[in-house]
Order: C-alpha cells, then sequence, then structure tokens
C-alpha cells in the first residue's frame, strides 16, 4: 500500500512538514491494523523541485528526478497534500507542481488535505481552494480537511484551533478507510499490433 506525502514547506523546518508527518504517522498506523496491509510512506519536499518543475514549464518536458516524483504521485494508493496558505491560497509551488500532473492521472486516488497558516482565519481556504483543485483532478477526497495555525503548534487555546490531534486521527481515518476499499487499479490496455503485411491487404481493392 503506498502512501505518498507532498509538503509545500519552504523553510526547513517547516510547520507544513510537521503537519504532513503527523498525518501520514496516523494513516500508517491505521492502515498497520488493516490484516495483511503493510504501508510503504514516501514523502516529497517540492521546495527541493521548485527549479525542476519551472523548467518543466518551459520545455514542456520533465527531467528525470521531478518525472520520478510525478510516477510516485500518480501510482500512489493514496496521497496527503499539504500546502502552506499565502494570501488566502495555497502556495504557488504547490499549485504548479499539481498543474504538471495530466488532469486525468489522479482519477480515483484517495487524498487528504492540509495546510499551514499564521493565523486560523486563513483555515476556509482548504475549501474554497484546495478542495476544487483535486476535485478538478478527479480525486476522492477525504471528507475531513485538516488546517494548523501557529497558536496549535504554541499550545494556545481558541474557538477554531483545539482538538488538532483529534482532526488528524478523523482525516487519518477517512484516508485510511478510502485506501482500503478503493477499487483494483486499472492498467490501460495494449493497442494490437498489426502487421505492416496485413495493413497493406487490407487496403488492396477486393478482386
Amino acid at each position: 500500500m503506498k502512501l505518498v506525502v507532498v509538503t509545500a514547506g519552504l523553510t526547513q523546518p517547516s510547520s507544513s512538514r510537521l503537519l504532513a508527518d503527523r498525518l501520514a504517522e496516523a494513516v500508517a498506523r491505521r492502515l498497520e491494523e488493516t490484516p495483511g496491509t503493510s504501508p510503504e510512506v514516501r514523502v516529497i519536499e517540492l521546495r527541493e523541485l521548485a527549479v525542476d518543475v519551472a523548467n518543466n514549464f518551459v520545455t514542456g518536458f520533465p527531467n528525470a528526478r521531478l518525472r520520478e516524483a510525478l510516477d510516485a504521485v500518480t501510482e500512489a494508493d493514496g496521497l496527503i497534500a499539504v500546502t502552506p496558505i499565502f494570501s488566502g491560497s495555497y502556495s504557488g509551488l504547490y499549485k504548479s507542481f499539481f498543474d504538471v500532473i495530466d488532469n486525468t492521472a489522479l482519477t480515483g486516488t484517495p487524498v487528504l488535505i492540509g495546510a499551514t497558516g499564521g493565523t486560523a482565519r486563513h483555515s476556509l481556504a482548504l475549501e474554497h481552494a484546495v478542495r476544487p483543485l483535486f476535485t478538478y483532478l478527479r480525486a476522492v477526497v477525504a471528507p475531513t480537511a485538516v488546517y494548523a495555525a501557529s497558536e496549535d503548534w504554541g499550545g494556545g487555546h481558541g474557538a477554531f484551533t483545539d482538538g488538532l490531534g483529534e482532526r488528524i486521527d478523523r482525516a487519518a481515518e477517512e484516508l485510511a478507510g478510502l485506501m482500503a476499499h478503493r477499487a483494483p487499479r486499472r492498467e490501460p490496455e495494449e493497442d494490437a499490433v498489426v502487421p505492416f503485411e496485413e495493413q497493406l491487404a487490407a487496403l488492396r481493392p477486393p478482386q
């Protein structure tokens, strides 16, 4: 069971990476509770691919490193995608990475979305910006989106930020359930190869 984590944090350490790690740990725990399931977790830091993503837009082709990351995302059984919130929406790097992916490549893929920001007032960006992005990509987005404001990490208490751990657990349970019940991936059918002689024979007029 392949679980891929995409995080768009720009600093190191990053609160987006911290949230992504907590979500991944919670999902992996639930997958391990399913008999016969062994999760394989892969983390992709988009800041390390920023130049590669930009070059892809200029050349029209991904280099080997970006291609490998794209393949990991599109072949995942489940995806966790976390972005910092800037100006009330996802980061430009986050959007650019998912713009590179074909808009049918994530069809049916279970996705858990998360975001971080300085204030809880930006939490609705998950619903008006991030969720529609993955709906457009035809992914299956978990009902619970997880937003972490600065006060979540500092132990403060607020009407909108209490219970980060509970929200992580609920979202992780939803994603693990979607992954466990996902229909098997269908491999594309290969076109039959018709020998050239047969193609020529088909073009000859009837005798």
